[in-house]
């Protein structure tokens, strides 16, 4: 996703996205779940 973005910057294009994209990623962070233990990270998805 940085490549994406950094290679729009240097184009001059700005990038518009759908409410449809929103929503969606704004519903996986809702429900991923990360633990982090020790040395370790779990994720979970809790669809």
């Amino acid at each position: 996703m940085e490549k994406i973005y950094s290679d729009n910057l240097e184009r001059g294009e700005i990038v518009k996205t759908s409410s449809e994209t929103i929503q969606f990623l704004l519903g996986f962070s809702k429900q991923l779940h990360v633990i982090e233990y020790e040395k370790f990270r779990f994720e979970n998805s809790l669809n």
